[in-house]
């Protein structure tokens, strides 16, 4: 496997985060979803290495409240769009000024907040999300808030059991990720129709989780929808994921 290095950076609040990179190349950055983290979500299932091996340096953050990253419990730590804010320094500490951008479920979020907050990649890939998960990100939020305060309750095999198994897997921490739901802002279709750049969303053939993928397409002008195999958990594990990012970005 392609070397995977692990840096640290300090957040705007100080508060310390960690990326992980691969490959060498123009720098893509790439944000994992909620409850996971760089190395479940990119590097596992070959994502990264398949991207890295087109010609990219790919740039994994572990999120505020995940991963190797700074888990700080104080509710302060947690202000609406910090996600974001940790994006643009993650860019600005890296110097970069022409590099792509592109995340997987809350990580598709977070850039979609990048993007709406002024953020100028040259392309942006947005999985596993769907237009309902961008205009009213108290949806799911509620669904993860129920799970977080009622761990150990859950009938096995309910979707809430899986989540809860999920989380166990990635050793999250639930204090930490309660807050995280805090930080989520909706954004307006009129913000999406202001994204000016080309756009890429990517959904499992059975993920309604957030909505409907196609339709976050087409609120954004000019941006292609392409469905792979798989729901909101299992489209991760699928070859085809990594390959829409990389054919994407490579053309």
């Amino acid at each position: 496997m392609t070397e995977v290095k692990q840096e640290r950076f300090l957040a705007d609040d100080e508060v310390e985060l960690a990326w992980h990179e691969m490959g060498e190349g123009r720098p893509l950055v790439l944000i994992h979803g909620y409850f996971s983290n760089a190395f479940t979500n990119w590097v596992r299932y070959g994502h990264a290495k398949l991207i890295a091996d087109a010609g990219f340096r790919v740039i994994m953050p572990d999120l505020r409240g995940h991963g190797e990253s700074g888990k700080p419990h104080e509710t302060s730590a947690y202000p609406p769009d910090v996600l974001a804010a940790d994006g643009f320094a993650l860019v600005r500490h890296l110097g970069l000024t022409d590099y792509d951008l592109a995340g997987y479920s809350l990580g598709g979020r977070t850039t979609t907040r990048m993007l709406v907050k002024g953020a100028t990649p040259r392309r942006a890939v947005l999985c596993g999300m769907g237009l309902d998960g961008i205009l009213d990100t108290a949806g799911r939020g509620t669904y993860f808030r129920h799970v977080l305060t009622n761990l150990g309750s859950f009938e096995r095999g309910s979707n809430e059991w899986l989540t809860e198994a999920f989380l166990k897997t990635t050793k999250g921490d639930p204090v930490a990720l309660l807050h995280i739901l805090q930080t989520f802002v909706d954004t307006s279709r009129e913000e999406l129709a202001a994204i000016g750049r080309p756009v890429l969303v990517v959904t499992g053939a059975e993920d309604d989780d957030n909505g409907s993928g196609e339709a976050l397409a087409d609120a954004i002008p000019g941006a292609r929808f392409q469905s792979i195999p798989g729901n909101h958990m299992s489209a991760v594990l699928k070859p085809e994921l990594g390959q829409a990012i990389r054919d994407f970005l490579a053309a």
